[in-house]
């Protein structure tokens, strides 16, 4: 399979602080891989190096076939961050049709984005009047509309209710099948089933790489939330106390 985005030894720093310690992974086109771990982990920063936003130390991003950050793939990348990047000012419809103008599209691009995320009812309302989830489903529209080949997705489904949550997971692995590729990132165990592949961070270092399947068979277990603390037992020697244990199941997370 075709590789999408390429991380070798990547090694970022703030001030004196070490954030991630050589990563390296492989995402393969046309798949839904979710990056797991508590806050803090270093999730977010290695979503920016991704995109080409982050300062790293050393090592290697490779996106596309270009280096992370090329101006080549300005259109060819989506990226939700976990902040919503919408104007409050502006209406859901009138935020789609701004960013689809960025891609040379017209208004049926937008008002498709903003339905895709089951915002339609209210695309006339000012992103400001919206409540948290309906801000991060108008950044997530603004971020599809260009229909990019690669989407970087920060904690998508943060405040959405189990419906539609479930509706953009289906969303999200119908675009894989189409050759979009998708990193999502999340801390709710019950995602992480829904991926392709999985990538397992713990303070900055990842632990696992593989499919569900897979590394659900390398930890001897059928519970992806126990599976997951094994691994971290056996690459860290300590499970982790109850504030950082794993729950599963609806709003639970990795920890």
């Amino acid at each position: 399979m075709e590789t999408a985005i390429e991380v070798r030894d990547l090694v970022v720093k703030r001030g004196k602080q070490q954030v991630l310690h050589g990563i390296s992974c492989v995402v393969p086109r046309g798949s839904v891989t979710g990056l797991l771990g508590p806050s803090g982990s270093g999730k977010t920063t290695l979503l920016r190096a991704v995109v080409g936003v982050q300062i790293v130390g050393t090592g290697t991003v490779t996106v596309l076939g270009q280096p992370a950050g090329s101006a080549e793939l300005r259109h060819r990348l989506g990226y939700l961050t976990q902040a919503p990047s919408v104007y409050t000012d502006l209406t859901v419809r009138e935020n789609a049709r701004y960013f689809a103008r960025l891609y040379g599209l017209g208004a049926t691009d937008a008002d498709a984005a903003v339905a895709s995320v089951g915002l339609a009812s209210a695309a006339t309302q000012l992103v400001g009047t919206l409540s948290g989830g309906q801000r991060s489903r108008a950044s997530l529209a603004c971020a599809l509309v260009g229909r990019p080949e690669l989407v970087i997705l920060d904690e998508p489904t943060v405040g959405q209710d189990p419906v539609l949550r479930a509706e953009l997971w289906d969303m999200f692995h119908t675009m894989a099948a189409k050759g979009t590729t998708l990193l999502v990132s999340s801390h709710v165990m019950d995602e992480a089933a829904r991926c392709d592949r999985l990538l397992l961070i713990r303070e900055g270092r990842l632990i696992a790489d593989d499919s569900p399947t897979a590394i659900r068979a390398a930890a001897g277990t059928d519970d992806l939330a126990e599976a997951f603390l094994r691994l971290i037992k056996a690459n860290t020697g300590n499970a982790g106390s109850t504030e950082s244990g794993t729950r599963t199941n609806e709003g639970t997370a990795a920890r």
